[in-house]
Order: structure tokens, then sequence, then C-alpha cells
């Protein structure tokens, strides 16, 4: 009678370890669905994405690259949040990432100052922050481990060393410019204002105004019929963005002038998305410079760095190309270095990526 106890018991025992073991299975695929659609929670890898919001061809096209990259296909559970360029919706963002406890924080700054504290807070709370586009100005660089993004001032200098060598050759007597700016405070805005402060003061241009067009077409046409109201002379614009220049471009045609090579005024821009390009191709755009969006593979090689107990580059700049309608200049120094200048046709349009 013992020996047939003991033999249901240990059956009984059994049965309760393999079910467990079935149960244990079962549960972890669906803390894996939890945390990001995989199976096996402990692989996936949150990440929690504040982005500036949708205001331009350019962030679309960012967004876009993070999130294909960072998809649960590949492992990740990623948490995008639109602050609608408003900084105090980014706070609350990295907060709520820190509540939740993600893996990584990825953060695209509304503009550079002010971030001192909820940084710090991510820190404390041992959560890595990767800066992404715009930079931030904080009181210690260890706040955020990484950041990856444009060289702002660069494209500036590139712009402003085109339009220059573009004057003389085709003997411009004077440039009477003025500034569509984008976001003051941004990254993008300061480097590229500053790029084309130093070359008026070098090359003796006169810089006429400068107003902040938001980084959106509807605040740069605006803008720019506002200042086409003030001044009469004005025969270059240099829009710190896309989409500013496709605003600027609309106000210049409605009030009567063109655009263009041939046209009453330059239109430069910055962004070189694929809309930026056509309107290039066709010279109511003159120059656009590049600044690439796609960052999704660039922040993901730091995060498997850092998964893999490596230390990644604190900066990682991106490397940027300059197009340009017709073949008048084809290339600039800056700093000693040269840069070729392509020149825009149908196929260099078919083959970009955003």
């Amino acid at each position: 009678m013992k020996k047939k106890l003991l033999s249901a018991f240990m059956c009984v025992a059994m049965s309760a370890a393999l079910l467990a073991g079935c149960g244990g299975k079962d549960q972890s695929a669906d803390a894996g669905t939890d945390n990001g659609g995989n199976e096996g929670g402990s692989d996936v890898i949150t990440i929690g994405f504040s982005q500036v919001g949708a205001e331009s061809d350019w962030r679309t096209a960012n967004s876009e690259s993070m999130k294909s990259t960072f998809s649960k296909d590949n492992g990740y559970d990623l948490i995008f949040d639109d602050a609608q360029q408003k900084q105090e919706n980014q706070i609350t963002a990295i907060r709520n990432f820190i509540q939740q406890e993600v893996d990584y924080i990825v953060l695209a700054p509304v503009t550079e100052t002010g971030w001192d504290t909820v940084l710090q807070e991510a820190k404390d709370a041992d959560i890595p922050v990767i800066i992404v586009d715009r930079m931030v100005d904080v009181s210690d660089d260890d706040l955020f481990t990484a950041w990856v993004g444009s060289d702002f001032e660069l494209e500036g200098k590139k712009a402003c060393a085109w339009l220059n060598a573009y004057a003389e050759a085709k003997g411009m007597k004077e440039v009477n410019i003025v500034d569509i700016q984008g976001t003051i405070g941004a990254s993008a805005q300061i480097g590229r204002t500053k790029g084309l402060e130093d070359a008026a003061k070098e090359y003796g241009w006169n810089l006429l105004a400068s107003q902040s067009g938001e980084f959106t077409q509807a605040k740069g046409q605006e803008v720019m019929e506002s200042m086409l109201k003030q001044y009469d002379n004005i025969n270059v614009v240099y829009c710190e963005n896309d989409n500013e220049a496709f605003g600027a471009i609309d106000a210049i045609e409605a009030a009567g002038k063109t655009v263009g090579p041939d046209g009453d005024i330059l239109v430069m821009s910055f962004d070189s998305t694929n809309a930026g390009l056509t309107d290039t191709l066709s010279g109511k755009i003159i120059l656009d410079t590049e600044c690439n969006p796609l960052h999704g593979p660039r922040v993901e090689e730091i995060i498997k760095k850092l998964e893999a107990g490596e230390t990644p580059d604190k900066l990682a700049y991106v490397d940027e190309e300059i197009f340009a309608h017709g073949a008048d200049v084809a290339s600039v120094t800056v700093d000693g270095k040269d840069y070729a200048v392509t020149e825009v046709t149908e196929d260099v349009i078919s083959q970009r990526a955003y």
C-alpha cells in the first residue's frame, strides 16, 4: 500500500513539474508579447523615443527611420512620443520613460538648453540617453551617452561658400540676402545661422533680415511675405530647411516675382529631401545642402555597442552632400577641405531614400 501511495505521489509531482514547466514557457511568451511582441521578454530591448514633432518632410523621414529600425520584428519595443515641438512635452515623456523602466531613452531635442534636470533623473535611474539630430547644451556631458547628427555650422559654411563662388561666376554685383531661420535655439538654426552671419561679414553681403520660420512651410511663407513688403531689393533667400523654402517660393510667386537662376530671387535650402531636390532640379531651389535624417540604423549601432559592453563614440557626425541646380560650381572649399557639388538630375532624385 505504501509503495502504491509513493508511486502515485511521484507521478503527481512529476506531472506538476511538467505543467509548471509548460506554464513557465507560456508565461515567458506572454511577457515577451507584453514587452514588444517577441518570444522571450528578456531579449526585447525597450526604447523610449521623444521626437520633436512632425513639422517637416525631414522630420517625417527621421521618424520613419526610427520606427522601421526599432520594430518588434527586429527585437525592440519602441515607445514613440510626438512632442508637437514643445520642450515641456519632451520632459514629461522622458519622465514617463523613466517610470516605465525602458532600457534606453532616445531624444531629438526641440532646443539645446533646459535638459539638465530631467537628464540627471535618467542618469540616476541608470538609463542611457542617446541624443539624435539636434544637440543638448548641458552642464555635464555625462548626462547623455552619445549623440549622432549633422554638423550644422559646416552645412551653413558649405552653402555660403557655394553662394560666394556662384555669385562670382555669375557676376552678381551684390548679394542682398534674407534668412528664414529654423526654430530659435535648435542646433540646426544655431549652426546654419552662424554659417550665414560669418559669411556675410567675410564676403560683404547685405544681410537684410533674419526671422524664424519655425521649420514649417506655413510659417516660412508668412515670414517671406513680410520680408517682401519690407525690402524690395532681396535677391537671395537663405531658408534653413526645405519646408520653409516651399513656403518662401509660394510667397515670392504670389507677389509676382520669379525664382531661379534667371529669376528675381535665388532660393537656398537645407535638407535635400526628395521634394526639395525636385525643386532644385527645376531651379526653384538653386542649392540644397543635405541634412541626412536616416538616424535609426546609426542609433541601433550605438545600442548594439552598449549591449556588448563597448563604449561608443561620444559624438558621431554624418557625412552629407551638396546638391545644386546646374554645374556652375563644381566644388567648394571649407576650412581647407574640398567638398564636391552634385548637379541634381532625375537619376539623383530617384536614388533618394527620403
